[in-house]
């Protein structure tokens, strides 16, 4: 079923391709119109908050517990996306774990080129820390490139001597920025990640940083002693192989790293969660492997 729903999404979708040779204003704007048409959960209060670096949309379901916290990275290739993109998203992600959920509007390429985003991603976790939020009781989750932030800023935060989170749930991460997995080059038919978009975020982001370098990607960095990950990717992804090599290095280095791959869906296909059965459940596993940690 969920196959034949997706077909059908990308089918509409297709009608008002992404504008690839527009400047990022004008890409923004865009996204932000295309993310704009599914509802979000009901009983999901909406505030706007400012949290350290950044300002951000703080979600918080009717009735949950504020001592839990969910920090969502949205993707965007690092030029786009915003909290107003991942709304739907983050509504039902926070109705389901029943704790709020902080979308942090981290600064964008290419006026703030990397590693700015990465510094953010750590200055939000760093101030969610400061409101009182013990680190068992906050989990780090994003999409594509917020996925990247979302291990990064574990990273980070060990590196900084920063109590860890108590898990980390990816959907999609964009790590391999050198394209080594095989599926950058065998999924030629990718309904949402071009190389040409996959290129104009390297351009916007890297700024001529080593696209190996701990300071854009943690896919080389010495991964022992994160938290535990759940990673969500689908089969019909070009950075498909970005989710499982995470996964590989980080139970080689002895963390409790899980891979599910949702057969025939494609990049975040969870920002179709309310008219996509697999995207629902994709949130709710998320949702229930942060709660399970969360302790």
């Amino acid at each position: 079923m969920s196959t034949q729903q997706l077909n059908g999404i990308l089918a509409m979708s297709a009608q008002n391709p992404f504008p690839i040779n527009a400047g990022p204003q004008a890409i923004r704007a865009w996204v932000e119109i295309a993310a704009s048409h599914l509802p979000p959960a009901d009983k999901v209060s909406i505030e706007r908050v400012s949290c350290g670096p950044s300002e951000g949309d703080l979600l918080q379901p009717s009735g949950g517990d504020r001592s839990r916290l969910i920090i969502f990275y949205h993707g965007g290739c690092f030029f786009f996306g915003s909290a107003r993109t991942h709304r739907v998203l983050a509504s039902h992600l926070a109705r389901a774990a029943g704790c709020a959920v902080l979308i942090p509007d981290y600064r964008l390429a290419p006026e703030h080129p990397g590693p700015a985003a990465h510094e953010d991603a750590l200055g939000v976790y760093q101030w969610a820390l400061r409101q009182g939020y013990a680190a068992n009781r906050i989990a780090l989750s994003g999409d594509s490139a917020g996925g990247n932030l979302a291990v990064s800023t574990a990273l980070r935060a060990k590196t900084a001597g920063l109590p860890l989170p108590a898990a980390l749930a990816l959907m999609s991460p964009w790590v391999d920025f050198v394209g080594e997995g095989a599926s950058h080059r065998e999924v030629t038919d990718d309904p949402i990640i071009s190389e040409e978009i996959l290129e104009l975020g390297l351009k916007a982001y890297i700024n001529g940083i080593d696209l190996r370098s701990a300071l854009v990607t943690p896919l080389y960095s010495d991964l022992a002693g994160l938290p535990p990950t759940l990673v969500h990717v689908g089969s019909w992804e070009r950075l498909g192989d970005d989710s499982v090599t995470l996964v590989q290095r980080l139970s080689a280095a002895g963390v409790d790293a899980q891979l599910k791959i949702f057969a025939g869906m494609c990049h975040t296909w969870q920002m179709y969660a309310p008219i996509l059965e697999d995207g629902m459940a994709s949130l709710e596993e998320c949702a229930a492997f942060i709660k399970a940690h969360q302790v």
